[in-house]
């Protein structure tokens, strides 16, 4: 089946006892057993699975044409549940730009415990080979990466990964299945934030892990899953699956108002750069042309004049919304390095948009008043 039937129908069935084509929330927190202390009907305890989660999962399974899926309460508890599958002193080749919580959950958790890690500019496939090792055993992927939105071959990547004898995963947040396929590219594993597109409301946190194959190394992410339950709770897992169901139609408009906003901004006086992977003039444009259908909803701007400039930008907007995360209907704007902080490797002028589901002409001319 295409995608936008799977977004509408995978994991879900008309309510047995009520016929409700709604899904019910499952609220429980323990089923029912048998005399002999077996469970007919598949559920022991929410920790373990529920019904809502096991939808979700199914989803999103088959969404990326995958073997399993794992649903989490964060996408940085399903990162973390990825390296923590690992052992110590095994090594990880990560991405110089990324989401920023990542490199942090690296450097700040992993690290400590054990893990060897390298950043790379995982652009440059001479790069990601120079810094393989025999104890490589993760080559992560961030593509479009956060936040400059650079593209990452995936199946160059995978290809240099599996030929070290590493697993490769990708982060595909901002470009969600719609947009790209990393299974079908090489990749073993897709990370999601579903706060993100999946969820796509802004009304909801959770995180997931897709496998190519149920293999051993998912099945111990599925126990650390079950073990340390960072889950997601059923009202989570509905909403996400909820908001599934437009995804692709979603992606698409999020997609066109992004192009049409970043088209005007690269012609702007006051801006120094726009980073986004569906402008000819991105350095990795002919990769995403090749890997992507779309080029997403996510772009930055580098604004001339500085910080300052970049500040007095973000004071002026009326229909932006000055605030973090991205992915929801609505527009939103932020100065990323100083939602990073110290640790920034975001340029001091750059402000992350994220193209909501607005008229694009309004989004320009908010943009056109605040700029000057």
């Amino acid at each position: 089946m295409r995608i936008e039937t799977l977004a509408v129908h995978a994991g879900l069935r008309i309510d047995a006892t009520t016929g409700a084509v709604a899904p019910p929330l499952h609220t429980a927190t323990t089923f029912e057993h048998a005399p002999d202390s077996t469970y007919p009907r598949g559920f022991l305890y929410s920790r373990t699975a529920n019904p809502n989660r096991n939808a979700l999962e199914e989803c999103l399974a088959e969404l990326e044409s995958g073997a399993a899926a794992a649903a989490f309460a964060s996408a940085s508890a399903a990162t973390a549940a990825v390296f923590q599958a690992l052992a110590p002193r095994d090594h990880v080749v990560a991405p110089l730009d990324a989401y920023f919580g990542t490199g942090k959950l690296l450097r700040d958790v992993f690290a400590p415990w054990g893990l060897a890690v390298d950043f790379v500019d995982m652009t440059d496939p001479a790069a990601v080979k120079a810094a393989l090792r025999p104890a490589t055993k993760v080559v992560w992927i961030e593509t479009p990466s956060n936040p400059l939105w650079r593209v990452t071959d995936i199946a160059a990547v995978a290809a240099l990964a599996h030929g070290a004898g590493a697993r490769c995963v990708c982060d595909n947040t901002a470009a969600t299945s719609v947009l790209q396929r990393p299974l079908a590219l090489g990749a073993d594993l897709v990370v999601y934030a579903t706060t993100k597109y999946l969820g796509g409301h802004g009304d909801v946190t959770g995180g997931a892990v897709v496998a190519g194959r149920r293999d051993t190394f998912f099945e111990r992410i599925r126990a650390i899953q079950i073990s340390a339950g960072a889950i997601p709770s059923p009202f989570d897992c509905w909403l996400v699956r909820r908001g599934l169901r437009t995804l692709p139609w979603r992606m698409r408009a999020h997609s066109d108002n992004a192009l049409r906003v970043a088209t005007f901004l690269a012609a702007h006086p006051r801006v120094e750069a726009v980073h986004y992977p569906g402008l000819a003039s991105h350095p990795e444009h002919a990769v995403a042309k090749r890997q992507m259908s779309g080029f997403g909803g996510m772009l930055s701007v580098q604004v001339n004049g500085g910080r300052d400039a970049a500040f007095a930008v973000e004071g002026k907007v009326r229909l932006f919304t000055c605030a973090t995360s991205f992915g929801g209907t609505e527009s939103l704007l932020e100065h990323r390095a100083s939602v990073e902080g110290a640790a920034t490797r975001s340029p001091d002028n750059l402000l992350r948009l994220s193209i909501g589901l607005e008229h694009p002409d309004d989004l320009i001319d908010d943009l056109a008043q605040a700029l000057g």
